[in-house]
């Protein structure tokens, strides 16, 4: 009774507001549904109340009771809890009205999504990369980049066989552009004629995705070796062009005997 008192007591100060009064005062509630798991395990109801913009008493689903934050407030929060019948009302909205309509909204997010966005397939690649501190052992660098929707999957196999140890991966990591990019690394002690491979389960692909590492020579060694063939090929054409140029000229020439 009391709080529904307090209630009308609100609504009468809320309507003298528009009702053109000089000194009218403002008083309000609000109530609030804090979550940010799928199973909402870690939903929290917050029941306020407001007195020309300052709180003066709110329940808090974590607290289990309310709290009063003005003289006025503290009266309140003290015959509120003491009447069993309001606290066990606020205690239940958690259940009752907030993971109710989480639900209810949540599955309409994921129908519009659904229907409104397509799934992206990412782009896979091993590359070799150097050990962090010096390292010993080999590591390889399987990199997923510009995928949606954004839970990804992403695990090494030997021999076609999974490895469980010596992997470390990175979270998803969104690029702001609605993709989204993944690396998982793998440190490994070279063996002749071992087949290390990634294998990538997303969303946009039918069954995983697997690709084969290929040994034969880092791509840092096969950039080099392109750069260098390419400075190569291009010295032996300035030299041929720079000798036909010579020639040319040694043709036109008029020697005088001295």
């Amino acid at each position: 009774m009391l709080k529904s008192n307090l209630l009308c007591f609100l609504l009468i100060l809320m309507l003298s507001v528009f009702t053109g009064g000089a000194d009218a005062y403002f008083g309000g509630s609000l109530d609030r549904c804090i979550y940010s798991t799928r199973d909402y395990s870690d939903m929290v109801y917050i029941d306020a109340y407001f007195f020309n913009k300052i709180i003066d008493v709110q329940f808090n689903s974590t607290v289990g009771k309310f709290v009063g934050y003005t003289d006025r407030g503290v009266r309140t929060a003290e015959n509120w809890n003491n009447n069993p019948d309001i606290l066990q009302q606020e205690r239940a909205e958690v259940d009752r009205y907030c993971k109710y309509n989480a639900q209810i909204d949540d599955s309409c997010v994921r129908d519009v999504i659904n229907t409104s966005l397509v799934s992206v397939k990412p782009t896979v690649k091993i590359t070799s990369v150097k050990q962090p501190h010096g390292g010993h052992q080999a590591m390889l660098m399987c990199s997923a980049f510009r995928f949606y929707p954004q839970r990804i999957t992403v695990s090494w196999l030997k021999d076609g066989k999974p490895v469980t140890s010596d992997v470390t991966s990175t979270e998803e990591l969104a690029n702001g552009d609605w993709y989204y990019q993944i690396h998982s690394h793998l440190e490994y002690t070279p063996k002749s004629g071992e087949k290390i491979s990634c294998m990538v389960d997303h969303a946009s692909f039918n069954k995983p995705m697997i690709v084969d590492w290929d040994p034969s020579l880092p791509e840092s060694e096969r950039n080099k070796i392109v750069i260098g063939a390419s400075g190569l090929v291009l010295g032996i054409v300035i030299a041929a062009a720079g000798l036909i140029y010579y020639k040319k000229k040694s043709k036109g020439r008029i020697l005088v005997p001295h």
